[in-house]
C-alpha cells in the first residue's frame, strides 16, 4: 500500500513532444504509447494511480518507489524507443524528420520527448486529488471530450467507476492507495 506524504511522496509528470508535435492524435500511437508505459510500469515495479494521454504530452501519477529522474528515464527511454522504432520501421518518414536533430559529427538522432519534463511531488491526499481532477478534466478542457470517463486513454473510469474498457488501455492502482480516512 502507497500513501502520499511528505517521506514517501507520489510524483506527477508532464512529458511533452518535441517541439509540441502532435504525434498521439491517432489511436494507433496513443496505444503504442500506453503498451509501452505499461512495458515501463512493469520493468520497473512502478505504481500508476492516474494518467492521461493528449496528442502532444502525457500526465501520469506514479509512486515514489523510484527516485523521480529514474522514474521519468523508465518512462521516457521505454517510450521514446516504441515510437522511434515504429517510425522507423513503420512511417511515415516525414513524422520520423520531425525528431530529428543534427549531433556535431553530422550524424542524427531523434528525440520524441523535450529534455525537460515536468515534475512535481505530491505529499498530501487533497494534493493527490488536485492533480486527479487536473489529469482528467485534461480532454474535456482541450476539447477532446464531453466528459472525463469518455476519453479512452485516460484513468478517468477506474476514478469514477463507470464502465471500464476490456482492457483498459493502462492499468491504475487506486487500490493501492492507503488512504487516511475512508
Amino acid at each position: 500500500m502507497a500513501r502520499p506524504t511528505f517521506d514517501t511522496p507520489f510524483y506527477f509528470f508532464t512529458s511533452v513532444t518535441h517541439n509540441g508535435l502532435k504525434v498521439f492524435r491517432t489511436e494507433k500511437y496513443k496505444e503504442l504509447l500506453c503498451d509501452a508505459l505499461n512495458e515501463a510500469r512493469r520493468s520497473a515495479g512502478m505504481l500508476f494511480f492516474a494518467y492521461v494521454i493528449m496528442p502532444e504530452h502525457f500526465h501520469i501519477v506514479t509512486d515514489g518507489a523510484r527516485t523521480p529522474s529514474d522514474s521519468l528515464r523508465y518512462l521516457n527511454g521505454i517510450t521514446a524507443r516504441r515510437i522511434i522504432d515504429h517510425l522507423k520501421t513503420h512511417g511515415p518518414e516525414e513524422s520520423l524528420n520531425k525528431l530529428r536533430l543534427q549531433t556535431k559529427d553530422a550524424d542524427y538522432k531523434y528525440s520524441l520527448w523535450e529534455h525537460h519534463s515536468d515534475k512535481f511531488l505530491i505529499t498530501s491526499e487533497s494534493m493527490l486529488m488536485q492533480k486527479v481532477r487536473y489529469i482528467h478534466n485534461n480532454p474535456v478542457e482541450a476539447g477532446l471530450s464531453e466528459t472525463p470517463e469518455s476519453y479512452r486513454c485516460s484513468s478517468a473510469r477506474y476514478w469514477l467507476r463507470k464502465g471500464l474498457l476490456d482492457p483498459e488501455p493502462i492499468e491504475v492502482d487506486i487500490r493501492k492507495i492507503d488512504w487516511k480516512q475512508r
